[in-house]
């Protein structure tokens, strides 16, 4: 009996593993209904089919298909042409088909071959990488680094049913990954150069090189802008004929010389001094826009050269739609300059939104030229990433095709997350920005990601707090010390790329996470030249009050530079302020910081009104806080005026040299003073003259545009109370300054008594 019943439960628990044996086959055999296998333990049935007439690009991107299949599963699958398939083997078919020449597809077909096809070769190879990345999940972080899954067995759904086609067809990132690694750019679908298809020699801004003020000036000004009672070679008068005819001779001679480029740019010169004589200003009155003389004159290039495409800008004066429509052949490049970064363009750029929407009521040929990044300073934190997606949508909904998103091209905060999270949204604006990031910081951070990814979140989520900050693209990062960059939030930030450095299982992963900081760093480091705390200070007191160089400020230092120098940074801003200039500029100020100075906390009268920046405080020159390479960085700005000022040292001291230092940034109006002269008083009435020290690097052409300078006189010993300094302004920009005409600045900081 007991035997039976043993028996009876072993064919029970037969039947059981049976039954789910049978049942799992079935499951297993109904999944294998909606799969097909590419490629299986080792094998391949597939091969991948070609046209017979193939071209290079043809046999480039299969190879190039073939390639990343082989990464995956160590399986080459052979290329062949059409009529040389195998009748025992699936097909993998790239074609290029008759359709829109920027759609693609991917499709399984009930055969179980697949179709991958592009209305041309170029949208045949994003469909090939649409396929690779969607599908077989490669991922392209840097031109350097990938993420290729390895496995034996490469499945596709069978119901595979894709087509995209882009709404903006031309797609730019303004980086060096992008324009130095052709093969990446292929990969996120974007250009190869900022200005594809154009003549080289004439992108943007190209009145003057038409009709160059060397040339023109001296026996025509007439060619030129009339601003007030003279001509000046700031822009063009458009209304003239004979500047018509000049520009039209230089568009012919430039497209005979590049007959390849298609696009050439009639564009405005980078101010805002455009004509304003009789005629220039009747056409602007009646179109309602400086736009209006600048389309009609562009429209008569664009009909001498039916076809080519004329591009020209809408930027700053010719920003607003004119009345003219522009003819068919005419580029509308409408700029994004003056926008508040801190939101989307749509909630704080009326004027702009306006702007777009008018343009797309008279066109259907807009470019946009957007901006992602501080022009002033480039590895400032800059919180926008948040904007980017918002931007791209409306954009894409307004009309635009081509899409130019300026970033630093050099390397910038976030570089190689900010290269590709761009590069995503401009293929799909669509595309979830949350996503993105997270995949872009798990893949490339790897283990230390989710510390890049808690200072991202946070920095953007306290910009985000800060309704009434305005993110500028030629802003500081002085502007945010009370704000996304105050002193605990700083500390927090560094905090988390500490965290970050402790956990990265790799020295790559480790230099990728130094470079990520560097931003961070970097704010610190301006924090303690403006001492906003007691944590960050240039200085610190030892216990026998004695002032020391602050080590921690002295170790951001260094590792600021180090990690530059290691990962090839070189530029700080688009002024060319170098690293290097930065590092050495920072060793003065830590040197100038120890320096005893009388004057330090004085009193200072201004005999002489300052202007907007530092808040118009005297006290800025006597602070201890020293001035960076930015005119928002604690500069005392004089417009069209000399800098008069007197400190009053409160006693009568012995000195024998007084200094003060000076900001250049040439292509804002900063210029160095012409001279600066010292002068003594004990009674604050009688001054005596101490010295003059004139400017020795006067104002050129070729004058460095981004510097700082020490104006130092050193002296026998005098006994003063009062000290009256004077800086004598240039009052305006010269005759060949793209501002001539307009008040020159002086931006003054420390003044140093000893």
């Amino acid at each position: 009996m007991k035997n039976n019943k043993r028996l009876l439960v072993t064919m029970k628990n037969i039947y059981i593993k049976l039954l789910i044996g049978f049942l799992g086959i079935i499951v297993i055999s109904c999944k294998n209904n909606k799969q097909l296998q590419l490629v299986n333990n080792g094998t391949s049935n597939y091969e991948i089919v070609i046209a017979e007439n193939f071209s290079n690009e043809m046999l480039a991107v299969s190879e190039e298909l073939q390639a990343y299949i082989q990464k995956i599963s160590t399986v080459k699958i052979p290329i062949v042409v059409e009529n040389k398939v195998a009748t025992n083997k699936y097909k993998l078919f790239l074609k290029v088909e008759d359709f829109n020449k920027n759609k693609l597809k991917i499709k399984v077909e009930e055969t179980n071959n697949i179709v991958i096809s592009g209305g041309s070769e170029i949208a045949l190879k994003n469909a090939v990488y649409e396929f690779l990345e969607g599908y077989l999940n490669c991922k392209w972080y840097t031109p350097k680094v990938e993420d290729i899954p390895t496995q034996k067995i490469i499945s596709l759904d069978k119901n595979i049913d894709f087509e995209y086609q882009p709404n903006i067809t031309t797609r730019t990132v303004h980086s060096k990954l992008f324009y130095e690694n052709p093969e990446f750019a292929a990969k996120h679908k974007v250009t190869t150069n900022a200005f594809p298809y154009y003549v080289p020699m004439a992108r943007v801004h190209t009145f003057n090189k038409f009709l160059p003020e060397e040339v023109f000036y001296k026996e025509h000004p007439e060619y030129y802008a009339l601003r007030g009672a003279k001509r000046l070679p700031t822009q063009l008068c458009l209304t003239n004929n004979e500047v018509y005819k000049i520009v039209k001779d230089s568009v012919a001679s430039l497209f005979h010389q590049y007959p390849e480029a298609s696009v050439i740019s009639v564009s405005q010169n980078d101010n805002q001094q455009y004509c304003t004589c009789e005629k220039c200003k009747a056409i602007d009155e009646a179109e309602g826009s400086p736009s209006g003389t600048m389309i009609q004159f562009v429209n008569k290039i664009a009909a001498d050269f039916p076809n080519k495409t004329i591009s020209t800008l809408a930027y700053q004066y010719t920003r607003k739609p004119s009345k003219t429509k522009p003819l068919s052949n005419v580029l509308i490049t409408l700029c994004s300059i003056e926008c508040d970064r801190s939101a989307p363009i749509e909630e704080k750029c009326d004027d702009f939104s306006e702007d777009l929407k008018g343009w797309k009521q008279i066109t259907e040929n807009i470019r946009i030229w957007d901006y992602t990044t501080q022009f002033t300073n480039f590895l400032a934190p800059f919180p926008n990433i948040h904007t980017l997606q918002p931007n791209l949508q409306f954009f894409k909904n307004n009309n635009a095709k081509w899409v130019f998103e300026q970033h630093s091209q050099n390397p910038s905060e976030l570089f190689e997350l900010r290269s590709y999270i761009t590069a995503k949204l401009l293929w799909n604006p669509n595309l979830d920005i949350e996503e993105l990031i997270t995949e872009f910081t798990n893949g490339y951070y790897k283990e230390a990601g989710v510390y890049v990814k808690k200072y991202i979140d946070l920095v953007h989520k306290k910009i985000q707090e800060d309704k009434n900050f305005f993110l500028f693209l030629y802003g500081d990062p002085s502007q945010a010390f009370d704000s996304f960059l105050n002193p605990e939030l700083l500390k927090q930030y560094d905090s988390f790329f500490n965290e970050a450095e402790k956990v990265a299982a790799s020295p790559e992963v480790l230099e990728r996470i130094k470079c990520a900081r560097i931003s961070v760093d970097y704010a610190i480091l301006e924090a303690c030249k403006k001492g906003i705390s007691k944590d960050f200070q240039l200085v610190i007191f030892d216990d026998k009050g004695n002032k020391n160089i602050n080590p921690y400020a002295n170790e951001k230092l260094i590792n600021f530079y180090e990690t530059c120098k290691k990962n090839h940074i070189t530029l700080m801003n688009e002024m060319g302020f170098t690293i290097e200039e930065y590092y050495n500029g920072y060793r003065k100020s830590l040197e100038v910081a120890t320096i005893p100075n009388i004057a330090k906390g004085k009193k200072v009268t201004l005999l002489t009104k300052p202007k907007k920046y530092a808040n118009e405080n005297p006290q800025t020159l006597t602070d201890g806080a020293l001035g960076g390479s930015n005119f928002y960085a604690n500069w005392l700005g004089f417009e069209g005026n000399n800098l008069e000022a007197v400190i009053d040292l409160e006693q009568s001291n012995n000195i024998n040299s007084i200094t003060t230092a000076f900001l250049q940034v040439t292509n804002h109006i900063v210029f160095f003073p012409k001279s600066v002269s010292y002068y003594y008083s004990n009674d604050d009435i009688n001054y005596t003259k101490l010295g003059t020290v004139i400017n020795d690097e006067p104002l050129t052409k070729t004058s460095k545009i981004n510097d700082i300078k020490y104006f130092k006189l050193k002296f026998p010993n005098v006994s003063a109370k009062y000290i009256k300094v004077v800086a004598e302004n240039m009052k305006e920009a010269p005759y060949w300054h793209h501002a001539a005409g307009l008040p020159s600045w002086i931006f003054a900081d420390e003044v140093l008594i000893n």
